[in-house]
């Protein structure tokens, strides 16, 4: 890699930009790919795309050449829309995996740092907060207000984004009923179809801590191809 690439890497991860340095292993030549900012279907992009999707460089073969894809994916992003119970267990346990967690709630009593102790906190309404905050590939939402109020807003900024996951806590009847709200607001169904709701894997999870369990676990199913749902 040159200086010149050098610099044009170290932009593209100031723009969290999802970058993949391929090098051809006999030549040694060197190239920046942006994967998913061109609809151009080539082997080579198409390979780039997984490495970046499964955060996994790794030698390939492309045209009879050996290319050594190395990844430079942006940090991964979970917002959590509602400050309660079930979002206190999981804020930490996705930031143990890797996540920069944002817990998203106007009501200022329950997005405490007290009860959110290094948590990063946004007391903003959802839309106001996403609408800054801009979810993009690598970012994920859950929402578990139960207020539609909260929760629709968010759930809105979410699928007109390209995040990687939307989750969304009810039952089948608020599940029916949210989804009724959507195709008001002019969604179709296969956007809205994105929404895993009720969230989480089932596991028969009862307990606030369980629930955190089912949500990362599907959500981390869906970062890694492995939805079946």
């Amino acid at each position: 890699m040159d200086n010149k690439q050098l610099q044009e890497l170290q932009n593209a991860r100031k723009e969290k930009k999802q970058v993949v340095l391929a090098t051809n292993l006999s030549s040694g030549v060197s190239e920046l790919l942006y994967p998913f900012e061109t609809d151009e279907i080539t082997p080579l992009l198409e390979e780039a795309r997984l490495a970046l999707r499964f955060d996994k460089p790794h030698e390939t073969e492309v045209v009879n050449e050996k290319i050594f894809l190395n990844i430079f994916n942006p940090p991964l992003r979970l917002f959590i829309v509602g400050a309660v119970h079930i979002a206190q267990k999981l804020a930490p346990m996705a930031a143990a995996t890797g996540y920069e967690v944002v817990v998203i709630d106007p009501r200022r009593s329950f997005g405490s740092e007290m009860r959110f102790p290094n948590v990063a906190l946004d007391d903003r309404w959802p839309d106001e907060a996403l609408e800054d905050l801009s979810p993009d590939r690598r970012s994920a939402l859950v929402t578990l207000t139960h207020d539609a109020k909260l929760d629709d807003p968010a759930l809105e900024s979410a699928l007109n984004s390209d995040v990687f996951y939307i989750g969304a806590l009810g039952s089948n009847r608020t599940n029916d009923k949210r989804h009724q709200r959507l195709i008001s607001k002019g969604f179709s169904e296969a956007a809205i179809k994105r929404i895993n709701g009720p969230i989480g894997l089932d596991i028969g999870a009862q307990s606030p801590a369980e629930i955190a369990v089912s949500i990362m676990g599907e959500l981390t199913a869906c970062l890694r191809g492995k939805m079946t749902k």
